[in-house]
């Protein structure tokens, strides 16, 4: 029997703290662009996460008569800074259809291995849109390696946000030291 989810894990040279604030406050920023992993493709718009049990995880995407929202899924754990879970719709889900992803957020060394599981796919028809046609292993390679990008982009922005932050400390330091 093949196991339902997929799972991901990436280090970010963030604590944990600072790791889920990142996934969860600035997912908009570290979250990729085009139409591989955003509804609105090419148009504006943005992703957000609101915070607490019940909050949605939606794209708001700028449409021709205006702004509109795709609610992705809903929050069903919040427990900062160790664990994030929310439901999951991809746009080509029936209104009765849905997934979960788990995050996980552990300290790793000075840093945090944030690891996604992403499980429920058994609940929806083989012949499903959101497969493209594959099953078993392959079809969990594909979303892996779909969350595996998602996890590097994430790594890649805490990366960056750490370095911005250490420059703000040091001269922050640096003029503390000078009187």
């Amino acid at each position: 029997m093949t196991e339902d989810a997929a799972r991901v894990s990436v280090s970010v040279a963030v604590p944990p703290a600072m790791a889920f604030e990142i996934f969860t406050n600035e997912i908009d920023r570290w979250w990729r662009q085009g139409m591989r992993f955003r509804r609105g493709g090419p148009r504006g718009g943005f992703i957000r996460l609101e915070p607490g049990v019940g909050g949605r995880l939606f794209e708001s995407i700028d449409g021709a008569a205006g702004p509109y929202v795709h609610e992705v899924g809903r929050v069903s754990a919040w427990e900062p800074p160790h664990l994030l879970a929310f439901t999951w719709r991809a746009s080509n889900f029936a209104p009765h259809e849905s997934t979960s992803v788990e995050v996980r957020f552990t300290q790793n060394g000075r840093g945090t291995l944030v690891s996604v599981t992403h499980s429920g796919w058994s609940s929806l028809r083989p012949d499903h849109p959101a497969r493209h046609g594959r099953e078993g292993a392959d079809f969990y390679r594909m979303i892996g390696l779909w969350w595996g990008d998602q996890m590097r982009s994430l790594r890649e922005h805490a990366h960056a946000h750490a370095h911005a932050h250490a420059h703000v400390h040091e001269r922050v330091s640096s003029r503390d030291s000078a009187f």
